[in-house]
C-alpha cells in the first residue's frame, strides 16, 4: 500500500491543476444537486417495533382524520400582569388569532382553549393545539410562517404569544460560535508550522472536503431521512478529521523538506508513509461508524453513515488534494513566516523537544505514570454510575427561543407534567363491554402515584378503541414520569384478564422512554462490535498486545467521558460556565454514538503515535528507545491534532442547541483526554513495561495476516535515496 500511495502522491503533486479542478467540479456539481433535490433534515427520532410507535400506528388506523400521527403545534397566550385571558377583550383577540391559524396552509384543526380546558386554573395562560394533516417533515416554510403571523392580533391586544410543538421547530443553524473552533485550529496550525502558508493548507483542503461531503449529504436527503442533528454531526466530524489528516501528511512533508528531499518526492513519501496511516485510521473510523447499522435503529444508522462518508471524503482529500496543494506551494511551503516563531522552529530542529523529554520521564517511571493515569480517569468516570438516558425536549432549548418560553409558560400555568402528557391507547376490539373497559382503565390509572390528572376516555367511531390522556405530576425528563409509564404498563395483565382489553402507552414522553431503553439495551452489543474492530490494529502493528492495550485505553477514556457528561449535563457541574441552561438525562443516543466516534478518533492517535514507535522498532531500536523515538516524531503532530480536533468540537459547545452542545462537549472532552492521558501517558508507560513483548506475534499468524506496511518500510526498497539534484531533475521531467 505504501508504494501505491507514494506513486499517487507524486502523481497528484505533478497533476496538481487537474486534481484541484476535479475537486472544484465535484463541489459545484454536488452543490447543484443539493440545491435542486435537498430538503430539510427534520426526520423524527423513532424506532420501529417499540410499544409507543406501534400504538401510534394503531391510533392512525383507528382514528382516521383525527390528526393522530400528524404534526402539531401549540400556541400559548399569556395575559399581562393583573389581567386574565378570560377578560372579554383578550378572549376576543385570542379567538381572532385562532381563526387565522385555522385558515393557515396544511392545518387540519385548531382547538378552542375555552371549550377544551385549555385555560390555566389562575386564568393567566391559555393554549390551543394546532393539528396538521401532514407529517412534520412535510410542513412547508410558508405554512410555518403563516402560523407565526397569527400572533400579531393577540400581541396588539397586550397578550404575550409563544409557539411550541414539533411543527414550529426550525433546523439548528450554525453561527459564529462554531467558527471559533476553526480560528483556534488555525492558530494551532500556525504555531505548529511557523508559516501561514503551511498552516492554511490543511484548513483549506479540509474546508473543500467538508463542502463536498456536506453537499453530497444534502443531495441525498431527498432519498434518505435525516434528523436535524445529522448534518451538524457530519460537519463536526468532517472538519475535525479533515484538518487532522491533512496535518499528518503536511508535517511529514515539512520534516522531509528540512532534510533536503525534493518537494515532489517528499510529497510522495509523505503520502506513502503518513498517508498509509491516514488510510488505516480513516478506515477504522469509517467501519466503527458504519457499525451503527448493526444496532437496527434508523436514525442512528443515518448518523453513522453520514459521519463515515465525511471521513471517507477527508481521506480522499488527504491522499489527492493535499499533495496537489503541496505542489502549488513547491519550495515555498514555509512562506509567510509567523512573526516571533522563527526561534522556536529553529530550536525544534536542533534541541530535544518537550515530547522527547516527556517520553524519557515516562520511560523512567512507567508504573507511576500508568497508575496515576488509571486512577485519575477512574475518579472522573465515577459519575457514570448515575447515568440516566432521555431524549431532548423543548425544555432543553435556549431560553431565548419561543419553544422554550412556551414550555415554561405551560409548566407555570398547568404544572410541570403538562409538557409531558401520556397518551394511553385502550384496544377493546376483543372486549365484551368496551365502555366498561374504557372506564375501568381510566379509573385504574387515576389511582396510581404520580398522576396529576386523567381525562375521560375518548372512543373512536367504531367504539372499539379509546384514547385516555394522562398528565403526570413530574416533568417529561423526570425519573418519576418514567416510573409512571412503567406503572401504567404494569396494569395491562390485570385489565386484560378483567375486561378483555389491551392498553399501550404512547406520546412523545413514552416514545423517549422507549427509545432510551432500546438504546440502552443495544449499548453493550455495539460496544462488543467496536471493541472487536480494535484487532484490526493487529494488521498494522503485527502485535497481539498492542490492540488489547488500545482497547483498554479506549474504555478508560470512554468511561471518563461518560462521567464528565453526567457531571455537567445531568448534575449541573460547571453548567453556568458552559452555558447549559437545563440539566436532565443524557441524550439517549449519545453514549452509543460516542462509542463509535471516540473509538475511531482514539484509534487515529493510536495509529499515528504507535506507528512511529513501530517504525523505530522495525529499524532496530531497543524497546525503550523505540518509545522515545516514536514520541520524538509523533508527539508534536498528535498534540497539534488533538488540540485542533478538540477546538473544532469545543466550538460547538458555544452554540445554543442543547443537543449539539452536549455532543460537542463529549467529543472535545473525549478526544483531549484520550490523546493526552491515554495515548501520551498510559500508552508509552505500557509499551515500556511490555518491552519486546509488545511486538510479539505468533509466526503462523504473522504469515497469515496481510502486510499493510503503514510505516512505509517498502518505500526504502522501491525508492532508494538520491541526491537532491537528481530529485530535481526527476521532478522537472
Amino acid at each position: 500500500m505504501a508504494v501505491f500511495l507514494h506513486r499517487l502522491g507524486r502523481w497528484a503533486f505533478h497533476r496538481r491543476k487537474t486534481v484541484l479542478l476535479a475537486w472544484v467540479v465535484a463541489l459545484f456539481a454536488l452543490g447543484g444537486l443539493a440545491g435542486a433535490f435537498g430538503r430539510d433534515a427534520d426526520a423524527q427520532l423513532t424506532i420501529p417495533g417499540v410499544e409507543s410507535v406501534n400504538a401510534l400506528e394503531t391510533l392512525q388506523e383507528r382514528f382516521p382524520g383525527g390528526g393522530a400521527g400528524g404534526a402539531s403545534a401549540r400556541i400559548v397566550f399569556a395575559a399581562p400582569e393583573g389581567a386574565a385571558v378570560t377578560d372579554p377583550e383578550l378572549t376576543q383577540a385570542i379567538e381572532q388569532s385562532l381563526a387565522e391559524a385555522a385558515d393557515a396552509d396544511q392545518v387540519a384543526a385548531v382547538s378552542d382553549p375555552f371549550q377544551a380546558q385549555g385555560v390555566s386554573p389562575d386564568e393567566s395562560t391559555a393554549y390551543a393545539t394546532v393539528s396538521y394533516d401532514v407529517q412534520v417533515d412535510e410542513i412547508t416554510d410558508d405554512a410555518r410562517a403563516q402560523l407565526l403571523d397569527v400572533a400579531t392580533v393577540a400581541e396588539d391586544a397586550g397578550l404575550r404569544v409563544e409557539f411550541g410543538g414539533e411543527a414550529t421547530q426550525a433546523i439548528p443553524a450554525q453561527g459564529a460560535a462554531e467558527a471559533a473552533g476553526v480560528l483556534v485550529a488555525l492558530v494551532v496550525l500556525a504555531v505548529t508550522f511557523g508559516s501561514l502558508l503551511a498552516a492554511g493548507l490543511p484548513l483549506l483542503t479540509a474546508l473543500i472536503g467538508v463542502g463536498v461531503g456536506m453537499a453530497g449529504v444534502l443531495a441525498l436527503s431527498s432519498v434518505i431521512d435525516l434528523t436535524a442533528t445529522t448534518p451538524t454531526l457530519g460537519l463536526m466530524i468532517g472538519l475535525a478529521v479533515g484538518i487532522d489528516y491533512a496535518l499528518f501528511i503536511s508535517i511529514r512533508h515539512k520534516e522531509q523538506l528540512a532534510a533536503g528531499v525534493d518537494p515532489r518526492e517528499s510529497a510522495g513519501r509523505a503520502v506513502g508513509t503518513a498517508g498509509s496511516a491516514v488510510v488505516f485510521a480513516g478506515l477504522t473510523v469509517m467501519i466503527a461508524l458504519a457499525g451503527l447499522t448493526v444496532v437496527g435503529i434508523p436514525f442512528l444508522t443515518s448518523m453513522g453513515l453520514v459521519a463515515a462518508g465525511m471521513v471517507g471524503v477527508a481521506v480522499l482529500i488527504a491522499l489527492t488534494l493535499v499533495p496537489a496543494m503541496l505542489g502549488f506551494a513547491g519550495n515555498r511551503f514555509d512562506r509567510w513566516k509567523v512573526p516571533g516563531l522563527g526561534r522556536r522552529q529553529a530550536a525544534l530542529a536542533t534541541k530535544e523537544s518537550a515530547g522527547t523529554r516527556w517520553a524519557r520521564t515516562v520511560t523512567r517511571r512507567p508504573l507511576i505514570v500508568l497508575l496515576a493515569g488509571i486512577i485519575g480517569l477512574g475518579v472522573v468516570a465515577l459519575p457514570t454510575l448515575d447515568l440516566r438516558l432521555g431524549l431532548p425536549s423543548e425544555g432543553d432549548l435556549g431560553a431565548e427561543t419561543s419553544q422554550r418560553q412556551a414550555y415554561d409558560l405551560l409548566a407555570e400555568g398547568f404544572g410541570p407534567g403538562f409538557n409531558g402528557p401520556l397518551t394511553v391507547l385502550v384496544d377493546a376490539v376483543d372486549a365484551d363491554d368496551p365502555q366498561t373497559a374504557f372506564a375501568d382503565t381510566a379509573a385504574a390509572i387515576g389511582e396510581l402515584d404520580g398522576v396529576a390528572a386523567v381525562s375521560p376516555a375518548i372512543p373512536n367511531e367504531a367504539d372499539d378503541t379509546a384514547i385516555i390522556s394522562v398528565i403526570p405530576d413530574a416533568g417529561p425528563a423526570d425519573a418519576g414520569t418514567e416510573d409512571l409509564v412503567t406503572d401504567i404498563r404494569d396494569l395491562r395483565p390485570g385489565l386484560t384478564e378483567d375486561t378483555g382489553s389491551e392498553l399501550a402507552v404512547t406520546g412523545n414522553t413514552a416514545l423517549g422512554i422507549d427509545i432510551s431503553e432500546k438504546l440502552g439495551d443495544a449499548l453493550p452489543v455495539f460496544l462488543l462490535v467496536v471493541v472487536g474492530l480494535a484487532f484490526l490494529l493487529m494488521l498494522a502493528f503485527r502485535s497481539i498486545l498492542v490492540p488489547i492495550k488500545a482497547v483498554l485505553g479506549f474504555l478508560l477514556s470512554l468511561a471518563a467521558t461518560f462521567g464528565a457528561l453526567v457531571a455537567v449535563f445531568q448534575w449541573g457541574w460547571l453548567a453556568d460556565l458552559l452555558g447549559v441552561e437545563q440539566t436532565g438525562p443524557v441524550l439517549s443516543f449519545l453514549p452509543i454514538l460516542l462509542i463509535g466516534l471516540l473509538f475511531g478518533l482514539a484509534m487515529d492517535y493510536e495509529v499515528f503515535l504507535v506507528s512511529r514507535m513501530r517504525e523505530e522498532h522495525v529499524h532496530g531500536a531497543e524497546p525503550k528507545e523505540a518509545v522515545i523515538g516514536g514520541f520524538r516524531h509523533g508527539a508534536r503532530v498528535v498534540t497539534a491534532a488533538a488540540l485542533i480536533m478538540g477546538s473544532v468540537f469545543g466550538g460547538f459547545i458555544l452554540g445554543h442547541d442543547a443537543t449539539i452542545k452536549s455532543i460537542g462537549f463529549a467529543l472535545a472532552f473525549g478526544v483531549l483526554v484520550d490523546a493526552f492521558v491515554v495515548r501520551m501517558a498510559i500508552v508509552p508507560a505500557v509499551m515500556t513495561l511490555l518491552g519486546k513483548a509488545a511486538w510479539w506475534l505468533p509466526r503462523w499468524l504473522d504469515r497469515a495476516l496481510p502486510d499493510v506496511d503503514i510505516e512505509g518500510a517498502a518505500l526504502e526498497r522501491h525508492t532508494p535515496a538520491r541526491a537532491p539534484e537528481q530529485e530535481l531533475v526527476s521532478a522537472q521531467r
